[in-house]
């Protein structure tokens, strides 16, 4: 799966799980009910969906231009720390404003966020790419008349060509 059905399935799948996780923590950290904690969750949701889009979108565009297009655990630690990084200025301002309370007391209640989210973001990245395949992007080497436009083709280390992750045997 490539481009931008690629990309919705993987922010659907991102947020939701977020969207319980974080509804079920905010409400234990404010003490607030869902009723106040939900909305917050959903706004944080929206805004995290579209800077995932626009993030994954930057971040693939820098990986398509590096020598090396491997993801290996630095790229994967560079892209959920960076990730998280920038969402934070994001964020910090909206909860503030939704809680009715100072940047620093939303930066405090936040850090929880801060810390698990890298994790949460490295871990479903992983899992992510092995149940749909690395994005083309990450595909170093496309075979000519595999479906290469679309990163279906790859050649293994072997020299060999793979289709979905599948080796394929010589053509006449």
């Amino acid at each position: 799966m490539q481009g931008l059905k690629r990309k919705l399935v993987y922010v659907g799948g991102y947020e939701v799980i977020g969207f319980a996780v974080g509804t079920a923590v905010m409400t234990a950290l404010t003490g607030s009910g869902p009723a106040t904690t939900a909305p917050l969750a959903i706004m944080i949701a929206t805004v995290a969906s579209l800077w995932n889009v626009a993030f994954n979108y930057l971040f693939e565009a820098w990986e398509r231009q590096q020598v090396s297009r491997e993801r290996t655990v630095g790229r994967r630690v560079l892209h959920a720390v960076a990730f998280q990084l920038t969402l934070v200025c994001f964020l910090i301002p909206l909860i503030a404003w939704w809680l009715d309370i100072t940047l620093l007391q939303a930066l405090l209640l936040d850090l929880v966020f801060i810390v698990y989210i890298p994790f949460y973001t490295f871990g479903y990245n992983w899992a992510f790419d092995k149940v749909f395949g690395l994005p083309s992007s990450a595909i170093a080497d496309p075979v000519p008349g595999d479906g290469a436009g679309d990163g279906a083709g790859v050649m293994a280390e072997d020299g060999a060509a793979v289709v979905g992750g599948e080796p394929v045997s010589e053509r006449p």
